[in-house]
């Protein structure tokens, strides 16, 4: 009767919570969507309509075009953001290892099947059906009889009509002579050349990548590079390292599954990389389609473990229908390690990131570690972010530290001042949970009697705390 006697009491009050009017839709999704900013979306008009659509991660592929064009794009990207009054994190996503025949004529080659093809290093040669000439010259010694390779302008589009599939007959000092599997007309001026299941001898840091890191990235801060074709362990601890060198301690490494040997060593990647990018057509080269989706089930549920988001490449109509498609790529980790955030909210029965988390950054170094009811651990370290007037070091970490956070599934950052903290005569664990809160109020994820669950660390002590909102 005592239980029945409390539910009297405090069920009434709980219906308030239920019975508040619902607001419009707060965010566009909790999974976020990492756009490719490709010819169709390059101006400012079109870019700020993929941010208002739900673009959260904007790509930039160095696989193609120059610095300056891609520049060009960022700059409207950042007009596009500053008229949407959106903040969107900047993906750089480096070469590596790839092979690539270039066509520079952009006309389209017509491969017949039945047919040989002759892969060559000399790019004197013109192209044609007959000779495909690529900046490459230890192709020869990497293959042998029998291996298999797949071209096309990109490899995830899995179309019989615009990619080919190539088996090595012999090779011959430099060339490599190989059997046309499948008829097919490639168009376009590049054409990407993958050999499943063998390894390639070139770096998968290139030096094109670091001249490109070192300069486009250098100079524009880049949130994420996403290092593509990782292979193991020891190229994501390289690509820290030239991080370091170049004063971009604070850039998150995203490793790039793509071929079998990143799916050999996976655990040891995902040990050492920020964030995990499984690109599955690349994958399907070397495995069959079904182990790619096990491999992807498996890459996420251990991304979930590990606290750090995967993302997942995906097709979608428009990547078939136009020349050159924009890619799409979305979050799907549950809950992830969300460096540079101080306080966060998550909405009363929070569970695996089903629901909105906001992520409050105020200046300052915290760390704090804690896990939710399923035992995922959610990380949180250094911090800062300030929306007066900061150090230029201190600017730079809180930009960064703010726009990482929409590459995570659910997460959503809020701006935060110590200067405002301490007008107010609030610590600054006191202001985080406050303008959270606030703001969770504003937008109607937050409501009357609701139950919120407080992650922050005070001095040397983790604290999780559960409060009740007020009427």
């Amino acid at each position: 009767m005592q239980g029945a006697s409390h539910m009297l009491l405090e069920e009434p009050v709980r219906l308030a919570s239920v019975l508040a009017p619902a607001k419009p839709k707060v965010f566009p999704s909790l999974t976020k969507i990492v756009g490719t900013l490709g010819p169709k979306s390059h101006s400012v008009e079109v870019i700020q309509e993929c941010l208002t659509a739900g673009m959260s991660v904007a790509r930039f592929d160095f696989s193609w075009m120059d610095a300056e064009y891609h520049q060009e794009t960022l700059n409207n990207l950042r007009k596009a953001a500053q008229n949407v009054k959106k903040l969107c994190p900047v993906m750089l996503d480096t070469l590596g290892p790839e092979i690539q025949v270039h066509n520079s004529t952009g006309g389209p080659i017509e491969l017949k099947a039945g047919n040989h093809v002759i892969i060559t290093p000399d790019i004197s040669k013109a192209l044609s059906a007959e000779i495909l000439p690529i900046k490459f010259g230890d192709l020869a010694k990497d293959v042998k009889k029998g291996d298999t390779l797949f071209m096309g302008q990109y490899l995830f589009t899995g179309s019989e009509t615009t990619s080919v599939w190539l088996e090595v007959v012999d090779t011959s000092g430099e060339n490599v002579n190989c059997l046309v599997k499948n008829a097919a007309t490639l168009a376009g001026p590049i054409f990407t050349l993958h050999v499943s299941q063998v390894h390639i001898s070139l770096p998968t840091l290139s030096e094109y990548d670091k001249q490109v890191i070192s300069t486009w990235g250098c100079r524009n801060n880049v949130d994420i590079i996403s290092l593509s074709h990782t292979r193991s362990a020891e190229d994501v601890r390289e690509l820290k390292s030239f991080l370091q060198s170049h004063d971009l301690p604070e850039t998150q490494i995203y490793a790039k599954i793509e071929n079998s040997e990143g799916l050999d060593h996976f655990d040891e990647i995902l040990k050492e990389a920020d964030g995990i990018i499984i690109s599955r057509g690349d994958l399907g080269i070397d495995l069959p389609p079904e182990n790619v989706f096990m491999f992807q089930k498996t890459a996420i549920h251990k991304c979930n473990l590990e606290g750090k988001p995967v993302i997942v490449t995906r097709v979608v109509d428009s990547m078939i229908d136009n020349l050159r498609p924009t890619r799409a790529e979305a979050t799907d980790v549950a809950n992830a390690v969300l460096d540079g955030t101080d306080g966060i909210l998550l909405g009363a029965e929070t569970l695996r990131g089903l629901y909105p988390v906001d992520a409050v950054s105020t200046v300052g170094r915290i760390c704090a570690e804690a896990e939710t009811v399923y035992n995922q651990p959610l990380q949180f370290k250094k911090v800062m972010w300030h929306v007066g007037d900061p150090m230029p070091h201190e600017e730079s970490v809180a930009s960064a530290a703010a726009r990482q956070c929409f590459a995570v599934r659910g997460v959503y950052p809020l701006m935060g001042s110590t200067d405002e903290a301490e007008t107010g005569g609030l610590t600054k664990e006191e202001y985080g949970i406050k303008l959270a809160l606030n703001y969770g109020r504003s937008v109607g994820i937050v409501k009357p009697f609701d139950r919120v669950i407080i992650f922050e660390k005070i001095g040397d002590s983790s604290v999780v705390k559960i409060i009740e909102c007020e009427g």
